[in-house]
């Protein structure tokens, strides 16, 4: 491996140059010591306030392998006779019990479907857009039981797939405050900052409050950077802020514990297995992904503004982290620098020429989602999972990426989701007709999440926005891809990535007439909303359910 400090400084000059920003931070250790290091650009650009190796960052979803290792760690405490965590998978269990719904109460989720995102319970950050919020709405602690008291349905059974959401950690933090009576905060500092030096870590749950000088930058070098504005609380899903330095020491900590086989950190990377029993790549906070052939663990985070990623080699005792103030890709910059530590390369397929079967519109029945295809420069782009994904044609009809395997037949997509343990064929959505703007406007009502979904345009445009627990959301654009199926499209949210495209599937009565309506994303799928009448009365409608 190329570990001299000069392959080093050059591999992070070359990062640097490919994901330009207002700032960042970047470290490389290998076997327990620190080989880069390095900061630059700006914490903040307005006031010309220098990035550092000591500047503070919110880590966002590397937060959650966190909270797995302070669960983990009160595990091995409770095997103490003295322990005051006696039965406290009991405990955990019981609890659990109580912040379900009724409805799905016996759904036999386990506290172990939240850690490894196989619950079926809907990305709560995602409904915040179908409960009427604005990227901007403020979000407290009482709005997420708010949004907790309305899932009240799973998307699939526990057990049965993988979909990363958000709601499970947070749930999973509650029930640790529960169980042992102390804030997520005291148990992250005690289980996880303090055993890793991390000295300035901390859990900041409201992100409208980070600790300065750091800001986050919406936009590009196109369009120009302009600041995040934060606005939401959370807590176990993210919320802890750590400096490259606080990092490093928690790389360090992790090095260390994975020469332990008994330790925390073994036992969250241990495999994970859906209920049949195929092996999952998601497990206790930890993806376990292939980089050019060599096994790594790590996670990235996200929120407006900010991108982080960490990755850790086992097998070469190295770890790397990325931190940004911006929106570049922090995992792709993380691989492909060990891809250049290492002098790794990706095998690359012969060239081949797509079947023109595949471009087009394609719908998932079962999830009720669109999978939109597009072909570029020989490579097939889908855009399913809320985010363009590049596959490469193994022949004119086959494609395949690191977790994804297609195949077009006619005007059938096969397509085969390896990190999410699902398969499933769409059929190409005709253009033969399509649904009249006029036909779907109106209101719709959600009983489950108490939402209202609204069309409103005539012509050509029509516009989607919905009203509920957080108030009236925006109006976003609406696009008939054909038949009676539309896309609501929404590219910034409370959380981010947003959840991008929406499926909106309207349905017909025996007279012809639309009389409902099926909306989701990868995030949060198939929720129905039916027609209501409407009365108009100032700021509102009074809605009744037309039966």
């Amino acid at each position: 491996m190329q570990t001299s400090i000069t392959y080093v400084e050059k591999a992070i000059a070359k990062l640097q140059s490919l994901h330009p920003g207002p700032g960042g931070a970047v470290a490389v250790i290998q076997n327990g010591k620190v080989i880069g290091r390095q900061s630059w650009g700006y914490a903040d650009l307005e006031q010309r306030i220098p990035m550092t190796c000591e500047t503070k960052f919110p880590i966002c979803s590397i937060t959650k392998q966190m909270i797995c290792m302070v669960l983990f760690s009160i595990r091995q405490t409770q095997l103490s006779e003295s322990s005051s965590y006696a039965n406290i998978e009991k405990q955990l269990s019981e609890r659990l019990k109580v912040i379900l719904r009724d409805e799905i109460r016996d759904s036999k989720l386990t506290v172990q479907h939240l850690c490894n995102n196989q619950s079926g319970i809907r990305d709560y950050w995602a409904l915040t857009v179908l409960f009427g919020a604005h990227p901007e709405t403020r979000f407290l602690s009482p709005d997420a039981a708010k949004v907790l008291d309305r899932i009240r349905s799973l998307h699939f059974p526990p057990g049965d797939q993988f979909s990363y959401a958000n709601t499970n950690f947070y749930i999973l933090a509650r029930l640790l405050e529960d169980v042992t009576k102390r804030s997520i905060g005291e148990l992250l500092s005690e289980k996880v900052f303090v055993p890793a030096g991390m000295t300035t870590a901390a859990l900041c749950e409201d992100n409208s409050q980070l600790p300065g000088p750091c800001v986050g930058y919406e936009g590009n070098e196109e369009s120009g950077f302009f600041k995040a504005q934060l606005t939401h609380q959370w807590s176990g899903d993210a919320g802890v802020v750590a400096s490259l330095d606080d990092m490093i020491a928690y790389e360090q900590h992790l090095q260390r514990l994975w020469h332990d086989p008994r330790s925390t950190y073994r036992r969250m990377a241990e495999p994970q297995f859906f209920r049949n029993d195929r092996l999952a790549r998601y497990g206790n906070g930890l993806f376990h992904t292939n980089v050019a052939g060599l096994p790594v663990l790590g996670h990235g985070g996200s929120v407006r503004g900010f991108r982080l990623a960490r990755l850790h080699v086992p097998a070469e005792e190295l770890s790397i982290v990325v931190l940004f103030n911006h929106e570049a890709d922090a995992e792709s910059a993380a691989e492909d620098m060990l891809k250049d530590l290492k002098s790794l390369t990706e095998r690359k397929l012969a060239y081949v020429d797509p079947s023109a079967e595949w471009s087009g519109n394609y719908l998932d029945e079962e999830a009720s989602l669109v999978a939109q295809i597009k072909v570029r420069d020989a490579k097939i782009i889908m855009t399913y999972a809320g985010f363009p994904e590049s596959l490469t044609l193994a022949d004119s009809t086959h494609a395949i990426s690191r977790s994804t395997f297609a195949e077009i037949d006619d005007d059938i997509l096969f397509v085969t989701c390896m990190d999410h343990n699902r398969a499933f064929a769409a059929r190409q959505i005709t253009s033969d007709y399509f649904c009249g703007v006029g036909e779907v406007v109106g209101a719709y009502y959600c009983a489950e999440l108490d939402s209202t979904f609204r069309c409103s345009g005539h012509g050509g445009a029509l516009y989607g926005s919905f009203d509920g627990i957080l108030g009236r959301g925006p109006a976003y654009l609406m696009k008939n891809l054909g038949e009676d199926i539309w896309v609501v499209s929404t590219r910034r949210g409370l959380d981010a990535p947003a959840p991008g495209d929406w499926t909106v599937w309207f349905s017909r009565d025996e007279q012809g007439h639309i009389d409902k309506v099926t909306v989701g994303c990868w995030l949060a799928r198939n929720l129905d909303f039916t027609r209501v009448h409407q009365t108009a009365t100032r700021e509102h409608l009074i809605c009744d359910i037309n039966d």
